[in-house]
């Protein structure tokens, strides 16, 4: 089967895909390493529950890129570690708003210094004020991609 033209590996969707890949992969592997009693996926959702805030499960979903029954299940396993409370949203008795308990930031400050590691090593060689304009950049890349999403769905909603 011919294809037609060629697939550059260093364009944007390539790069990206391979650093989130290696980075992820190498947090993964410090994680099991460490001992702490998490899998990687739940020391993500923990980690994003950190960062996002009591926040509704399905919404921590989303912010995850995985499926609803799929943080439904980790959260079971870190609320069954005492890490994580799910308790009613005052807005909407329904839903779930999940909270991180005192366990769940102690084992964040066990967390956060692999994660430093990961950073300092993804950084080095790299002149601080290049590595500031990368994350600038990447920050306005994600703005630029949930502008667009957001945009995809009000047109197709309407």
């Amino acid at each position: 089967m011919k294809t037609t033209g060629t697939f550059d590996p260093d364009s944007v969707g390539f790069l990206l895909t391979d650093a989130t890949r290696l980075i992820r992969a190498e947090m993964d592997r410090r994680i099991a390493a460490a001992g702490l009693g998490l899998s990687p996926g739940d020391a993500r959702a923990l980690t994003h529950a950190a960062r996002c805030g009591p926040i509704r499960q399905n919404l921590l979903a989303e912010r995850m890129g995985v499926e609803a029954m799929t943080v439904s299940a980790t959260l079971d396993r870190l609320e069954a570690q005492g890490l994580v409370e799910r308790r009613a949203d005052p807005t909407d008795r329904r839903a779930k708003l999940v909270h991180l308990t005192g366990a769940g930031e102690a084992m964040l400050d066990e967390i956060r210094p692999i994660g430093a590691g990961i950073r300092a090593d993804v950084a080095k060689g790299i002149a601080p004020a290049d590595w500031q304009g990368f994350l600038d950049t990447l920050k306005l890349v994600r703005t630029n991609l949930a502008e667009a999403r957001d945009l995809r769905r009000e047109s197709d909603a309407a």
